[in-house]
Order: C-alpha cells, then sequence, then structure tokens
C-alpha cells in the first residue's frame, strides 16, 4: 500500500536552473515493504553494498550544482552515487530550499553543518542510502513535514526527532530498529508513521501521536496488539507479517477503516465489536477456521481471508448478505473452495449476491 517514483533526477550534465524538475514529474515518496526478491536489511553487513565509487568517477570533488542559482526551492539528485554532500554547497541555497531529495545514493553520514543551515525544509527524502546515525544533523528543521529515512542501516529511532514539531509524515522503512521511541514531541502534527520491515517485537511509544491516522508496522516480529488506546483517530492499522496470534484491544480504533492483518498466526476472526467503521479487513493467510463475528461491519467493502482454515460457505449468507457496501471477498486457498469444486463460485454468488469481485474474478 505504497509507492515510489523514479523520473526527476537532476543529473552530472545539468546546465542550468531551468533543469529543476517542474512539480508534476516530481517522484512521490510513498514506500514499498520490500519484496522477497529484495535484499532483506536483517542480511545485509553495514560494510555493504558498495561503498567504493568507480576509479576515475570523481564526482565527490566536483559541484555538479554550481550553475543552480542560490534561490533554488527544489533539488531531485537521484541515483549519483554520491557519497558525500560537501561539494554541492547545499548552505548556499539555505534561505529557499524547501525539498530536497537524494534517494539511492551512497551517503553514510549527515554532516550537521550542511543540515542544520537549511532550516526551510518541508521535504526531505534519503531513502536508500547508507545511514546508520543522524545524531543531531536534522535538530534545526523546524520546518519539516515529510522525513524519509528508508532503506538504511539505522539501529534505532534518530533522538531529535521529537523537536521536529512541524512532522506530518515518517517512513522508516527497512531499517535495523528493534523499538519503538523518539515521538513524544509529535503528537499535534504526525499523522503517518511508517516502520514496515524492520526488527520491532512490540508496539509502544506511540501514546502521544493522538492525531495519527495511519500506523504501518508490517514485515516485524510483533507477537500482540496492544498500547494503541491513545491512538483515537487512526483509520489504517498495517500489522501484516509478523507473529500475531489473536485480534484484541481495538476497542478504543472506533474510526478505523482498514484493518491489514494477513500473514500471521491469528486462529479466530474476532475483536471487532467496536469498528464499526472498517472498510477493508485482511486476514489473510492466517489460521481461521470458521466467517464469524463480523455481521455487525455494515461499512464493510472489501473481505480478504484467503489462505485460511475456512470449510464450508455455511455462514457466508446470515454473516454477509445484508453488508450492502461489500464489493470484494477473497476466499481461495481455504478447503471450502476444494470442498466446492466447480459450485464453489455460484455459491459464493447466491449467498452474497451484492458482490462485484470473488478472488481475483470481477463479476
Amino acid at each position: 500500500m505504497a509507492m515510489s517514483g523514479s523520473t526527476a533526477a537532476v543529473n552530472a550534465e545539468s546546465s542550468g536552473a531551468n533543469n529543476v524538475p517542474d512539480a508534476e514529474d516530481r517522484p512521490t515518496a510513498r514506500v514499498v515493504l520490500a519484496s522477497g526478491d529484495d535484499q532483506d536489511a536483517d542480511d545485509r553487513d553495514d560494510d555493504e553494498t558498495g561503498d567504493a565509487v568507480p576509479d576515475g568517477d570523481d564526482e565527490d570533488d566536483e559541484d555538479i550544482l554550481e550553475n543552480y542559482p542560490d534561490e533554488t526551492t527544489e533539488l531531485d539528485l537521484w541515483d549519483m552515487r554520491i557519497t558525500s554532500l560537501a561539494p554541492l554547497r547545499l548552505q548556499r541555497f539555505a534561505d529557499h530550499l524547501t525539498r530536497l531529495v537524494l534517494r539511492k545514493n551512497l551517503i553514510k553520514e549527515l554532516d550537521p553543518e550542511i543540515f542544520q543551515a537549511l532550516s526551510k525544509l518541508e521535504h526531505l527524502d534519503l531513502y536508500d542510502n547508507k545511514i546508520k546515525h543522524v545524531g543531531d544533523a536534522l535538530s534545526n528543521l523546524t520546518s519539516l513535514e515529510h522525513l524519509d529515512l528508508s532503506f538504511n542501516v539505522l539501529r534505532e529511532i534518530p533522538e531529535t526527532l521529537s523537536r521536529l514539531t512541524a512532522l506530518k509524515i515518517v517512513f522508516f522503512v527497512q531499517n535495523r530498529i528493534s523499538h519503538i521511541t523518539g515521538f513524544q514531541g509529535l503528537g499535534e502534527t504526525l499523522t503517518s508513521l511508517e516502520l514496515g520491515a524492520n526488527r520491532i517485537r512490540r508496539i509502544e511509544g506511540l501514546d502521544a501521536l493522538v492525531n495519527l491516522k495511519e500506523l504501518w508496522l508490517g514485515k516485524n516480529k510483533i507477537t500482540r496488539i496492544e498500547n494503541l488506546d491513545n491512538l483515537k483517530q487512526l483509520t489504517i492499522l498495517s500489522l501484516q507479517s509478523n507473529r500475531i496470534t489473536k485480534i484484541e484491544n481495538l476497542e478504543k480504533l472506533e474510526n478505523l477503516e482498514q484493518l491489514l492483518l494477513s500473514h500471521n498466526g491469528i486462529e479466530r476472526l474476532e475483536g471487532l465489536g467496536h469498528n464499526m467503521k472498517l472498510k477493508m479487513l485482511d486476514v489473510g493467510s492466517n489460521f481461521i477456521p470458521a466467517i464469524e463475528n463480523v455481521s455487525h461491519l455494515t461499512s464493510l467493502e472489501d473481505l480478504w481471508l484467503g489462505g485460511n482454515k475456512i470449510p464450508d460457505l455455511q455462514t457466508l449468507e446470515p454473516q454477509l448478505r445484508h453488508i450492502s457496501t461489500l464489493q470484494t471477498i477473497y476466499l481461495e486457498g481455504n478447503p471450502c473452495q476444494k470442498t466446492e469444486g466447480t459450485s464453489y463460485m455460484r455459491k459464493i454468488r447466491l449467498a452474497v449476491p451484492q458482490l462485484t469481485q470473488i478472488d481475483a474474478t470481477y463479476l
């Protein structure tokens, strides 16, 4: 449920300010959880991924931005094998620069002298570098609204994050973070937090985030749903690919619209009595033996139950027929698909006639 772009990079041949990308060409900063083909942060060594810049390509010694005026407001420096920011002389843009994108480079360290000068930054994207520590480098960025530090080698959330009091959206996907800390000062502004693909074992440290709307914690090592009571504005909760065995402690999340719990160890469909606004429920690839306890979810549009232990279709009609909003259901990969054989699709349609999609088939 995340995306990225890759079209608008400044290259070494840029010859003037007219090469700054138009707004419509800028890449988005939403990210995707690593697929099975991507290298997992757990398997990378700190010194991997090509420290050395190819011989003869002395980009660190040149200022590739020399023809850009000091009044430049946006810089998109994609995939340029940048290892040091010093030659770019970013401080000269300090009075005007609001957006800085440094995706897919080889940056290991953030120089406080450089970043503390860039106090007008609103958008900072450091996705896919080799950053191990942030330190105090970002502590002066009090106008920053969007921060992406995904696909680095951070072992902890920067302590200075709480000083960024304008922050709205934060991404730490695919790092080595094991504890959720550092969000105490962000309760008024933070609306989206992405911590997928880390080493987190417990949901904690979120009590201050009373205005958070999206929480992404997929692909961690979380064993229990807990400590979410203060997040009353939450509309999206993603806990896919964890170690959760029970749906619980969601009573206070009455504004929840999307609950994503696929690829866990959940043994029963339950615990949703107060989540009346749910539109999407994904509990695919668990150990659920029956369709139950969802008849009250009268706003439901998508129900994903594929890859569970459901033996038959007997409860479809009493649980779902009256939910007029329901459009999509996934049941493939359950024993009922094999049991019903060629009657599988027909029986689902008869039981829940308002459906427009069954599994991957549009009706």
